[in-house]
């Protein structure tokens, strides 16, 4: 059966539903056209020389594609190096999500520890704190600790993100009680409950998570420029910003085929976990 809208064939035969209706799918097309503009720009500028994309009036489409462009953009920089420092924090930050935060979740939603709810209410103020004002004391504890220019940088901070916690909590307590009161007259424990049932029902929520914490480990640069201090441990965004769009003697070709080149990870990411993405929506809405 097929999906129907708000309005049916007769509806949109009124004139005034027809006017609304071209609005709104005008309003569709120029939002499209101002996200799909900025990519399609940044390939066919990778794809021309740099006279043609310095030259007044400026063209769209390359007169002359200069596909060995791409080439010298791979090489400019060590990308692979750069994608593996990024792969290891998300891989990371993953794991100490579902492992602390699910944890922490799953001892809230359904352990019901001494002092929940004020914990609980506690974690959730923690939103209303801006990030900026704690940034310099999570660096000088970084620093104290000597995780400085290490993965740890990430992964211990992943641990306290109240935003994903809560997430979590409100799914796990939409997950049916009975189904842990079995396993324990079954006999089993609380952690078995977790990695048992918990995990493999929450599926959705951590596949969601996981997008978030993809889309952060890929576009943050400032956090990882201040506490990775070795080229050799910069992420992908990180190196972008310090070896291309702050170079001075890179020709433009090379500086938009790399750019264009990190643009697509992302593209094909969100392609594949757009359902996922879409839930999330939904589980933005926080409950008390």
């Amino acid at each position: 059966m097929r999906d129907r809208g708000i309005l049916s064939a007769s509806d949109l035969q009124k004139p005034l539903n027809k006017i609304v209706y071209a609005f709104m799918v005008l309003c569709i097309a120029v939002m499209a056209f101002t996200m799909l503009y900025p990519i399609a720009m940044t390939m066919f500028n990778g794809l021309k020389s740099t006279q043609e994309i310095n030259s007044f009036p400026p063209r769209f489409f390359p007169t002359e594609w200069h596909w060995d462009n791409f080439p010298k953009g791979w090489n400019y920089i060590d990308l692979p190096l750069f994608l593996k420092n990024t792969l290891m924090i998300f891989a990371g930050n993953l794991v100490v999500t579902i492992m602390v935060l699910g944890l922490a979740a799953f001892s809230i939603s359904r352990i019901k520890v001494p002092f929940h709810r004020a914990i609980y209410f506690f974690i959730l103020m923690t939103l209303f704190i801006p990030a900026s004002s704690y940034m310099i004391p999570s660096f000088v504890n970084l620093k104290e600790l000597g995780l400085l220019n290490t993965y740890w940088a990430f992964w211990l901070p992943a641990g306290a993100n109240a935003y994903f916690f809560l997430l979590i909590k409100n799914f796990f307590d939409g997950i049916h009680p009975e189904i842990f009161e079995a396993a324990r007259i079954d006999g089993a424990s609380e952690l078995s409950s977790y990695t048992r049932i918990a995990i493999p029902l929450s599926i959705p929520i951590f596949a969601t998570l996981a997008i978030f914490i993809f889309s952060t480990a890929w576009n943050d640069w400032f956090w990882p420029s201040l506490v990775m201090q070795t080229q050799d441990k910069y992420t992908l965004a990180t190196a972008i910003y310090k070896y291309v769009i702050n170079a001075r003697n890179l020709d433009g070709s090379t500086r938009f085929t790399i750019l264009f080149m990190v643009m697509i990870p992302p593209i094909f990411v969100f392609l594949v976990f757009q359902k996922f993405i879409m839930r999330s929506v939904s589980l933005g809405a926080v409950k008390g």
